[in-house]
């Protein structure tokens, strides 16, 4: 579902400028932070400001719409809400950000918390990594 249909769900107000932001995150294959979607939606509509998608992302980050992750780079960055669980490795040579899932994982980490005496609610995941082969690291 787009960004754009669940804003209408939760009831937002949605502006030709929140449409266009709500728009760039959906097709965002990337987890890009304010200044990247501020470049991305300005492409689209000039008259977009910086304080604009601040206070719109702000706005989808309350309602629950998209999370926000800091992934060690200084930069707040962004993703679409979603129930489907994943987690994230990141190079940290790059800043590429790869998604994956993975049970054995998800197991492990449910076992730890029940021998520790407790149910685990939520967790995330974040692996920060160095490329084992360089030619990787510039795909």
């Amino acid at each position: 579902m787009s960004i754009e249909k669940k804003c209408v769900e939760k009831g937002l107000k949605m502006t030709e400028q929140r449409r266009v932001i709500a728009k760039v995150l959906t097709s965002a294959q990337d987890h890009p932070d304010v200044e990247m979607l501020y470049q991305r939606a300005a492409e689209i509509d000039s008259k977009i400001s910086i304080a604009t998608v601040y206070r719109t992302v702000r706005l989808f980050e309350e309602a629950g719409i998209i999370e926000k992750h800091d992934f060690g780079d200084g930069r707040a960055r962004y993703e679409e809400a979603t129930d489907q669980h994943h987690d994230h490795l990141i190079d940290m040579r790059t800043g590429r950000v790869i998604e994956f899932s993975n049970d054995a994982i998800e197991r492990l980490q449910e076992q730890i918390a029940k021998e520790l005496g407790y149910q685990l609610i939520d967790h995330r995941l974040e692996l920060y990594c160095l490329p084992l082969d360089a030619k990787k690291s510039a795909k």
